[in-house]
């Protein structure tokens, strides 16, 4: 039934663990939206914009992130024959490299803070994710991206909130952009302006309160996260190789619906657990009593033993005609 719906469990005991989760942790990027971002604004200073656009792209080239591919495609035209040295990613922050002589730093806000580069504080307020980037430490401009939220995404907030789980959104990028798609979606705790280890500290403090809890994410820098919750899930279409062979379960379609869906195929499960093991049992009793009182023949022993262990498997068989609804 898992894999009719695109979904990977890496062991039975974490269809056992789903069935008791109570609160449901997400990344942002990849997982509640689609990770496919598209430039909208360059805005440049003291510097030409193509050339801010060409050093930005060329230093993003040596990075996978979906930001970073989206402003790589946006300038695929002008980044041909640029020298590109001592590529440095720094976790969480950003990228440090030299590019045509020039030292430059490409990323989020805290690169800048982190380098103690002085900006226009008016950028931070800025709604969309922004890439911020310095040249030879001095602010050149800023880029823009827009993403865009999964359409199933809102439905699977929904469908988590009717089964009584709490919903929490953790991420690196901005905190006002983890807000709006927090408030579109109806998640109900959202953290922004995260890194690696900030997401690691925020799970261990809702599982020191006693919460079971699963993690999705794609990212590599997801894999401590979900390494720690009690369900790790990845999703397996955009998802990183570590992210994957962390994660106890993967969803291969990159759908947050299928979230919902693999707690409910937990659920029906435990269900169809529970009822062979009373058939099973039920039976033997039976059987025991009436054979301790002599009617019992060798078919009936026969039938407690093969006979139910065919009817527990026949019972079992019916979950792979569940339809989920």
């Amino acid at each position: 039934l898992a894999s009719k719906n695109g979904i990977l469990f890496k062991g039975s005991n974490y269809l056992d663990v789903m069935t008791k989760i109570d609160t449901v942790v997400m990344d942002k990027t990849g997982t509640l939206t689609k990770g496919v971002f598209k430039v909208q604004e360059i805005k440049a200073v003291g510097i030409d914009e193509k050339e801010l656009l060409k050093l930005t792209a060329s230093i993003e080239s040596k990075s996978t992130h979906p930001i970073a591919l989206a402003i790589v495609q946006h300038a695929e035209d002008v980044i041909k024959n640029v020298s590109i040295n001592n590529i440095e990613e720094i976790s969480g922050h950003g990228l440090k490299g030299t590019i045509d002589g020039k030292e430059i730093l490409a990323g989020n806000l805290k690169l800048l803070k982190k380098f103690n580069i002085e900006y226009d504080k008016t950028i931070e307020t800025i709604v969309e994710t922004i890439v911020v980037v310095a040249i030879n430490n001095k602010y050149a401009g800023y880029i823009t991206i827009a993403d865009e939220i999964k359409e199933d995404a809102l439905q699977a907030i929904k469908d988590m909130h009717s089964l009584n789980i709490k919903t929490v959104m953790l991420s690196g990028d901005k905190q006002t952009v983890v807000d709006k798609v927090a408030k579109t979606l109806g998640i109900d705790n959202a953290y922004g302006d995260l890194l690696p280890e900030n997401k690691v500290e925020k799970v261990q403090a809702l599982k020191n309160e006693n919460r079971t809890l699963a993690f999705v994410g794609d990212g590599v820098n997801d894999a401590p996260v979900v390494a720690l919750a009690d369900a790790g899930i990845a999703m397996g279409g955009l998802g990183s190789d570590a992210t994957i062979e962390t994660a106890d379960i993967v969803i291969q379609n990159d759908q947050p619906s299928k979230i919902v869906t693999a707690i409910k195929i937990g659920k029906i499960t435990k269900k169809i657990v529970w009822q062979n093991i009373i058939l099973a049992m039920g039976v033997k009793v039976i059987v025991l009593i009436i054979g301790a009182i002599g009617i019992a023949t060798l078919w009936e022993a026969v039938f407690a033993d093969v006979g139910v262990a065919l009817l527990a498997i026949l019972n079992a068989v019916r979950i792979q005609n569940n339809k989920l609804n």
